[in-house]
C-alpha cells in the first residue's frame, strides 16, 4: 500500500509507521489457518505398592569406533524401584519393544502392571506397542516433549548406571553390555540400598520382606537406645518406607509434615 500511494503522488507517512498501524489493527499478520500444537498433558501417577506403575526408557551405550551405539532397554517399578527386565539391541523400533515389554511381564513371573509410563519415542508410541497394553488392559502414559522430568525414576535409572565405578565408559560388543548389566542389575536390586525407599533394596520392596527388615532394624536401635541412651540426642527411629511414589505429585496432595529425623550419634 506504501508504495502504491506513493506513485499515485501521496505521502501519508513513512513505510514504518504504515506497518505500525497495520500491526496494532491486527492487519499484517499470515491470513493463512495456522497449525495449532496443544499442550501435552502432564501425566500424573501414583504408586502405592508393586507393579502398579512401570516406567521405561532406552538409553545409548559407546561402542567400540565412533558412530557405533548399543541400546538398552530398561524397565523399572516406581514404588519398589526394582528393575523389572533389561534387554541390549542394536536398534530400536516398535516390534522389539513390544517383545520388550512381554519378556517384562514374564520375568515378572506374568503379574502385567496396571499402568506403563515412557517417553514419546518412536518404538514407546508406536501402535505395536499401544495394541500390547490394549490386550492387556494396561494404561499407557506418555511424558511431554521434551519434559525429561516427566520420567525421573528411569533417568535417575540410568545415571546410577553409568556413574557406577565399574562403568566402562564404552563397550566392545553388544555381549559386553550383556555381561556388565548382568552384573550390574543384579547388585543394583539385591544389594544397592536405595534412599528413595528408606535405604531398602529394591527386591525387598518390590516382594514385601523390607517390612521384616524394618522391624529388626528398629529392634537393633532400640537395644542400641537402651544400652546407652545418653549417646542419642532422641530415641533412634529407622528410616520411613515412602507411602506413595508418584510422577508429578499435584501440589494439592503434597503433605507439609515434616519427615521424621534420624537420630544423631553424640
Amino acid at each position: 500500500m506504501y508504495t502504491i500511494l506513493l506513485d499515485r503522488g501521496v505521502y501519508l507517512c513513512s513505510e514504518a509507521s504504515m506497518y505500525r498501524l497495520l500491526r496494532e489493527r491486527g492487519q499484517s499478520g499470515d491470513r493463512r489457518a495456522q497449525a495449532t500444537h496443544p499442550a501435552k498433558k502432564k501425566p500424573e501417577l501414583m504408586a502405592d505398592g508393586p507393579d502398579q506403575v512401570w516406567s521405561w526408557d532406552i538409553t545409548k551405550l559407546k561402542g567400540p569406533a565412533r558412530s557405533i551405539w548399543y541400546l538398552l532397554y530398561v524397565i523399572i517399578d516406581i514404588y519398589s524401584r526394582k528393575v523389572i527386565h533389561w534387554e541390549a539391541w542394536p536398534t530400536e523400533n516398535g516390534t522389539l519393544a513390544k517383545e520388550f515389554i512381554e519378556h517384562a511381564i514374564e520375568a515378572n513371573e506374568g503379574t502385567a502392571p496396571q499402568a506403563v509410563h515412557a517417553d514419546r519415542g518412536t518404538s514407546m508410541t508406536s501402535n505395536t506397542v499401544a495394541g500390547l497394553y490394549s490386550r492387556l488392559g494396561i494404561d499407557q502414559s506418555h511424558s511431554r516433549p521434551h519434559v525429561s522430568n516427566d520420567n525421573p525414576y528411569s533417568e535417575a535409572n540410568f545415571k546410577t548406571l553409568k556413574y557406577c565405578p565399574a562403568f566402562p565408559g564404552k563397550f566392545g560388543s553388544i555381549e559386553d553390555v550383556n555381561v556388565f548389566c548382568r552384573d550390574f542389575f543384579w547388585y543394583y536390586n539385591n544389594e544397592h540400598r536405595h534412599s528413595g525407599i528408606a535405604m531398602h533394596t529394591p527386591a525387598s520392596v518390590h516382594d514385601g520382606s523390607w517390612v521384616a527388615i524394618e522391624a529388626r532394624r528398629a529392634a537393633t536401635l532400640d537395644a542400641a537406645y537402651r544400652t546407652h541412651p545418653e549417646r542419642f540426642h532422641r530415641r533412634p527411629r529407622p528410616r520411613q518406607m515412602p507411602a506413595h511414589a508418584w510422577i508429578n505429585q499435584p501440589p494439592a496432595t503434597i503433605q507439609t509434615t515434616s519427615t521424621p529425623q534420624t537420630a544423631q550419634v553424640a
